[in-house]
């Protein structure tokens, strides 16, 4: 009897057609801003789709939600220190909140706030503040396992507006970006904090703004990252060097975390424009080979997402569908502006920088064709840049101090809502 009923419920969730996915980090599972979940709107009413719950005065930030399990990690800033916070996954109430390490010395008084996206990897929580602190922290009570800081510890070395990135969890390891000549990379043991390698990238680069990648179906498993001085690969290992792209780190700032694709990587920046690479072994080496390089493609702070082969994004107010694997552009559309990007169940979610607003888009090669509309309430004075989250059919956009969830779920079959 009991079997039966076990079966049944299988039976019955499945023929429901949607399947719930958490989003453990930075752009969602595999770091590609593309979620699995199905059973979504595919189109939305007229403005929008209903608010489940808001959520503020936690303070300012610019860090993107990571979801996991019933909760809500978020990472925020407070007067002169950082915080880890969790809220609950159905009301938006905080769980816990704990400090993490002070605003990085350089940030730069126009952009307040942390924006490094917290990292669930099971039980543990990984948050990197921008003066470097990193800590693991108990994602049950944000009690602190261990603490490492990458200027102190490693003679690291960030850019302009201080420490960005979101940490890469690859098994056993974690792997960041201290940046400069002694550990331009590291790998730690996740569960302990200790130095496995050290990378020390030829040209002692600067951490940039950009997360770790990982590139495992060519010659030989690798991380890569993009730098102030390019696009960058090394063993995935030891750290070993392996190679580097430098034409499209000509910029202020290297933001787009590199999109991985096979033995591909795209790289971007606003003012660089967009460049594949194909990694190819090159005697006892690896050797990154330019597929193209194409201006209009020039990706940045909102970053880019492929479906179906198809590449898209924003670059210079201009969204762009362009085919991946070429560079060809099959069309650019100013309807959004600015924008970050994700991907859900058959749909792009393209949050415009200046207005806060969300279009929901189909993709398709043929041109820009919007299926609803969300204008964003209580609009703070400064750009939207956190990317919208997707995950167990709820839609978060982070303002500053404000979190906002949405219910994008389609309605149970038989239901009038």
């Amino acid at each position: 009897m009991k079997h039966s009923f076990l079966v049944l419920a299988v039976l019955l969730l499945f023929s429901s057609g949607s399947f719930a996915a958490d989003w453990p980090g930075w752009r969602g599972m595999d770091r590609d801003g593309v979620s699995k979940e199905t059973g979504l709107l595919q189109e939305w009413p007229q403005g929008g789709p209903s608010l489940r719950w808001k959520s503020n005065d936690f303070g300012t930030g610019y860090s993107s939600p990571a979801i996991v399990q019933g909760r809500v990690f978020l990472q925020t800033t407070r007067g002169g220190e950082e915080f880890a916070l969790a809220l609950d996954e159905k009301s938006g109430k905080r769980i816990w909140s704990v400090p993490i390490g002070k605003v990085g010395e350089n940030r730069g008084p126009q952009y307040p706030g942390t924006r490094s996206t917290p990292t669930v990897d099971g039980r543990l929580l990984y948050c990197l503040a921008s003066d470097g602190e990193l800590v693991c922290l108990e994602a049950a009570s944000g009690k602190q396992r261990w603490q490492r800081h990458l200027r102190n510890d490693f003679g690291g070395q960030y850019g302009k507006w201080a420490y960005s990135e979101s940490v890469l969890i690859d098994g056993d390891v974690l792997v960041c970006t201290p940046g400069g000549s002694e550990s331009t990379l590291v790998a730690l043991n996740k569960a302990t904090g200790k130095v496995i390698w050290r990378s020390a990238v030829p040209g002692g680069d600067n951490a940039e703004y950009a997360s770790i990648m990982i590139a495992d179906k060519g010659i030989t498993r690798q991380y890569v990252q993009f730098l102030r001085k390019g696009l960058v690969g090394v063993d995935a290992k030891t750290g070993k060097f392996l190679w580097r792209y430098d034409r499209t780190a000509r910029q202020p700032a290297n933001i787009l975390t590199p999109i991985v694709i096979g033995n591909r990587v795209f790289s971007a920046g606003s003012r660089s424009g967009g460049g594949l690479v194909a990694l190819k072994a090159d005697g006892g080496g690896i050797k990154a080979q330019e597929v193209y390089h194409v201006r209009a493609l020039g990706a940045g702070i909102g970053g880019a997402v492929v479906v179906d082969g198809t590449l898209y994004g924003t670059s210079n107010r201009v969204m762009f569908c362009a085919d991946f694997a070429t560079g060809k552009v099959m069309w650019s559309d100013r309807a959004v502006g600015a924008a970050s990007i994700c991907y859900a169940d058959g749909r792009l979610y393209v949050r415009g920088h200046n207005s806060g607003d969300v279009a929901l888009v189909e993709p398709s090669t043929e041109g820009y064709r919007e299926k609803g509309r969300l204008e964003q309430p209580a609009r703070s004075s400064v750009r939207a840049w956190p990317h919208p989250v997707v995950a167990n059919a709820g839609l978060y956009l982070r303002d500053r101090g404000l979190l906002l969830c949405y219910d994008v779920g389609s309605p149970p079959a038989g239901s009038n809502n």
